[in-house]
């Protein structure tokens, strides 16, 4: 095939003709970058010392034009969108790892709470090295959550670490079925505590049920809710937006801005409050990632709630399935979230009102953690610290170190203890849990303000 017909059929191949750019006369028009790219297939077609199938470099180039965007946009191939359409079904079983990838370094976004990661006490932020003895550093996004992944009642044994602690080995049992995002009960008698574990179909339905469920218990005496959103993953765009609606009675909830300057929309919340103006404390974290970092931002913005804990994961990315043409599909990311008032959280987080780390109050700058910023290719905040502020003071650029080769000698039973002070999933929610502690005396405290203000 000559270079032009090349050129030509990957046009057509990789975009629809509608939507296809006009070529530009100059150099730098799409038409002549393709025939470049068609020069390079074929030399390395003809000349490279082992012979690549052609379909290979292709599938190849396109995960490359993906992986030069952000951390979310990845090629799946026809396997990685089909396992990831059963996986979507709820087939099949999970460990309830929430992981992200750049530059070869596979994090741990935060684990599903109930299952086998949050039961072993995997955290927020520990690096896997490898998945059943495979080093994650040569695969791609979709080939980990494929191998998370498994039959039902089987194991993967994963090599992590955790800050600056040795390599270790957990294994975990994948198990069936979707993991709760809702639970509930009364804290000391008259606090409304609920866990929000992630978003999917079910959760403002139940979220508004464990609402009124708690008012009810308490009677007359709730003085307010404790929103717990550590370790909280995300999930789906349009539950999140639902779940802030349901405590939000006026006002915007988010922005959403895609790649046009005037493309900027609001989503308003619709009226009605289910906690009927009741003071709420919700408790945020490193785990506290995308979707929930929009509920978290929709309260904080509309004074609904009071913030506590630790920075955010500062992730905002809207990511579109699209299919190709029966040959796998990509996952763009197409949009990102803003806070009502405008405020970025891609690459930046969300800074908690009242800074409070599992172990004691602070007013400090936090522990550094691996975010969202510290990706390669991750989208860019115009308010972030110059690269060279990171670099000044030691490190890699944005302050995050470079990875480093785990040595796979050193394997144990037990999760792997490190020295940040992120809470455990099996803490969360328990009388050794401090920020909890400390969110019911900052929710009295609200509630005597609030009544003193009202018998005024």
């Amino acid at each position: 095939m000559r270079k032009s017909a090349l050129a030509a059929a990957l046009i057509v191949a990789l975009a629809p003709a509608a939507a296809l750019p006009q070529a530009s006369s100059g150099k730098s028009g799409v038409y002549e970058q393709l025939n470049l790219f068609g020069e390079a297939f074929e030399r390395i077609r003809h000349d490279a010392v082992d012979s690549v199938a052609d379909n290979k470099l292709v599938e190849t180039a396109i995960a490359g034009m993906l992986a030069s965007l952000d951390p979310q946009s990845v090629y799946l191939n026809e396997t990685d969108y089909k396992a990831l359409q059963v996986r979507s079904s709820g087939e099949g079983g999970s460990s309830g790892l929430v992981v992200t990838l750049a530059n070869g370094t596979v994090k741990v976004v935060a684990p599903r709470d109930g299952s086998p990661a949050a039961t072993a006490d995997i955290k927020p932020g520990d690096i896997i090295f490898t998945i059943d003895k495979e080093p994650t550093y040569d695969l791609t996004l979709p080939e980990i959550e494929q191998k998370l992944a498994g039959p039902v009642d089987s194991e993967v044994a994963l090599m992590l670490r955790r800050g600056t602690g040795a390599p270790v080995e957990v294994k975990l049992k994948r198990v069936a079925g979707k993991f709760p995002t809702v639970s509930s009960r009364l804290e000391s008698g008259d606090i409304g505590y609920i866990r929000l574990a992630g978003f999917d179909g079910a959760t403002s339905g139940t979220l508004t049920g464990a609402v009124k469920d708690l008012q009810q218990q308490a009677g007359n005496k709730l003085v307010g809710f404790i929103l717990d959103l550590r370790n909280n993953p995300g999930g789906s765009f349009d539950a999140a937006v639902a779940a802030a609606d349901a405590f939000i009675d006026k006002g915007d909830i988010t922005i959403v801005k895609s790649r046009s300057p005037d493309s900027a929309k609001k989503i308003a919340a619709t009226p009605g409050d289910v906690a009927n103006g009741q003071p709420i404390v919700a408790l945020v974290n490193g785990g506290t990632a995308r979707e929930a970092e929009l509920v978290a931002g929709a309260l904080q913005d509309n004074h609904r709630a009071v913030l506590l804990g630790s920075k955010t994961f500062g992730e905002s990315a809207i990511e579109t399935l699209i299919p190709l043409n029966g040959n796998g599909a990509i996952r763009l990311t197409t949009a990102r979230f803003e806070t009502p008032s405008g405020r970025p959280i891609e690459g930046k987080g969300l800074d908690p009102d009242l800074v409070v780390s599992p172990l004691k109050l602070e007013k400090v700058a936090q522990i550094d953690h691996r975010r969202e910023a510290d990706l390669r290719g991750a989208l860019k905040n115009p308010d972030a610290v110059p690269p060279e502020a990171g670099a000044a003071k030691g490190g890699a650029p944005g302050g995050a170190a470079a990875p480093a080769k785990p040595s796979l000698a050193t394997t144990s039973a037990t999760p792997p203890k490190g020295d940040e002070p992120t809470v455990a999933s099996g803490d969360i929610g328990t009388t050794s849990d401090e920020q909890l502690s400390e969110a019911v005396d900052v929710l009295r405290g609200l509630a005597l303000v609030n009544g003193r203000t009202a018998a005024r």
